[in-house]
């Protein structure tokens, strides 16, 4: 009799930790799952979008300082023009390497929300791309982080919103295409504006490259029943010329 009961307490304590895990604590709002991109658009957006409420305004254009907007119109260009002549750029995917922040949570591919106790990981389909925000810890200082595709991320619950500060990310990690330096800070803010859609606030502020802070709005919608699927960067069929100039699809001659 007090083996049963002993493991019937064991089995409700064990349901406890794990309700626990999942969401640690009172008003914080469920958002673990798999999401994916939600109300973008390619040109004016139409009447219906521009007056649905779920979907995030157009992201403006990044209020680069002088020098570094020329470099980004220059290097926009240039892409286009070798994209029109069917030969285009060599980017980062060329080799493999993931997007980094703040561009995997544009969601390319879906992306999984798991909550746990202390920390939010967020997992994007695409290079398989693991991102982890530390809850209710300090940030370090921009000299204490080792720089990476993701930085050091910490966040914190108010009430229903998600806030998180990131710092940390490589100089060469673009979004957008935008120069940034070492300073480069990406606050955000992700809430519920809908039962199944979830709005994440970037704003990124940069004292070397940027004008004031660039904010842009990007919107997921709940994929229920779905699983993300295993993608590995193993078999690239892109490969660049010597001088890494050019991205070409095919088998490269021998």
């Amino acid at each position: 009799m007090r083996g049963l009961l002993a493991l019937m307490l064991a089995s409700v304590a064990a349901v406890q930790v794990l309700a626990g895990a999942q969401n640690p604590r009172p008003g914080v709002p469920d958002i673990t799952g798999s999401w994916e991109r939600y109300g973008g658009f390619f040109g004016a957006p139409t009447e219906a979008q521009r007056n649905d409420p779920t979907i995030p305004p157009r992201a403006p254009q990044p209020p680069l300082k002088p020098e570094y907007l020329k470099e980004w119109q220059a290097r926009v260009q240039a892409a286009r023009e070798a994209d029109a002549k069917g030969t285009p750029l060599a980017t980062n995917y060329t080799n493999c390497l993931p997007d980094g922040m703040p561009t995997m949570m544009g969601a390319m591919f879906p992306l999984e929300i798991l909550q746990s106790r202390g920390q939010i990981t967020i997992i994007e389909e695409a290079f398989t791309q693991v991102r982890r925000i530390l809850l209710d810890q300090p940030q370090k200082r921009i000299d204490d982080v080792e720089p990476g595709f993701y930085g050091r991320s910490v966040g914190h619950w108010e009430d229903d919103t998600l806030v998180v500060d990131t710092i940390g990310v490589k100089e060469n990690v673009r979004f957008q295409n935008t120069s940034h330096s070492r300073d480069m800070r990406i606050a955000e803010r992700m809430h519920l504006v809908a039962p199944d859609i979830l709005w994440n606030e970037i704003t990124i502020t940069d004292p070397v490259t940027l004008d004031k802070p660039w904010t842009v709005v990007y919107a997921y919608r709940r994929m229920k029943n779905y699983t993300l699927l295993e993608y590995v960067c193993e078999d690239n069929r892109e490969f660049a010329d010597q001088g890494f100039q050019k991205s070409t699809l095919g088998t490269e001659k021998k």
